[in-house]
C-alpha cells in the first residue's frame, strides 16, 4: 500500500511519501518479532515531520519566486529528491543545502534544473505574469502572496503553469490569459484545483 502525503511549499511545494504495505513487509520479517527500520520510521510520523520542515525551509529561501519550482519525495530511509525548475543556480544549491540541514534527512540528490538564460525568456516571464496577475483579473488576489500559488516555468519560449488555484474556472482563466501572450511557442497547463487552501 502506498501512502501519499502533499504538503505545500508556499502552497505548491509537494512532497510525495510512499510507504510500503504492512502485509509485504510482515510477510519478508517473516518470524521476526521486531518491526524494520523503515517501517518504525513511518510509523513514528517522522517523514511527515520530515517533509513538514523542509518545505518550511524552501519557504524560507530568499530567491524562491513566481518563476521557480520546486517538488520533492521524502523516502522512509531519509532519502530525499529534489525536483523542479529554477531561474538560478544559487536557488538550487540553496535548496540542497537548506534540506541537507533538516534532522532526518540522510541523503539529498538534486534533480533541479536551472533554466537557460534567456533575454527572449526573461522577456516572456514579465508578459506572462502581467496577463495572468493584471490588476483587473480575478486571478490578481492570488499575486497578493508572497509566492503566488501559480508558477510559471518558461524554457526556450514553452511555458508551463504549475501550483494551485481554487477552481477550474481560474484555472481557465490562467491558461487562456498565457495563451494571449506572444512570443509564445507552447503553454502546458498543470495547475491543480485545490478548492480547501484557496
Amino acid at each position: 500500500m502506498r501512502k501519499r502525503i502533499t504538503c505545500l511549499v508556499a502552497c505548491m511545494f509537494f512532497w510525495i511519501v510512499p510507504t510500503q504495505n504492512r502485509a509485504i513487509a510482515a510477510s519478508q520479517r517473516g518470524s521476526q518479532a521486531t518491526p524494520s527500520k523503515e517501517t518504525q520510521t513511518v510509523e513514528s510520523g517522522r517523514v511527515p515531520r520530515i517533509a513538514e520542515e523542509i518545505r518550511h525551509e524552501l519557504v524560507m529561501m530568499p530567491y524562491y519566486g513566481v518563476f521557480d519550482w520546486l517538488e520533492g519525495k521524502v523516502l522512509p530511509d531519509g532519502t530525499l529528491t529534489l525536483q523542479g525548475a529554477v531561474t538560478r543556480d544559487t536557488t538550487k544549491s540553496d535548496a540542497e543545502y537548506r534540506a541537507k540541514k533538516v534532522e532526518g534527512v540522510s541523503e539529498v540528490k538534486n534533480e533541479i534544473e536551472v533554466l537557460p538564460i534567456s533575454p527572449s525568456d526573461d522577456a516572456i516571464r514579465i508578459a506572462m505574469y502581467r496577463a495572468i496577475f493584471n490588476y483587473n483579473s480575478p486571478l490578481f488576489r492570488y499575486a497578493t502572496r508572497a509566492v503566488p500559488p501559480i508558477h510559471i516555468i518558461v524554457k526556450n519560449g514553452r511555458v508551463t503553469l504549475k501550483g494551485f488555484v481554487a477552481s477550474e474556472m481560474d484555472k481557465q482563466l490562467a491558461y487562456t490569459a498565457a495563451r494571449n501572450v506572444s512570443g509564445v511557442f507552447e503553454v502546458t497547463n498543470e495547475l491543480k484545483v485545490d478548492k480547501n487552501n484557496y
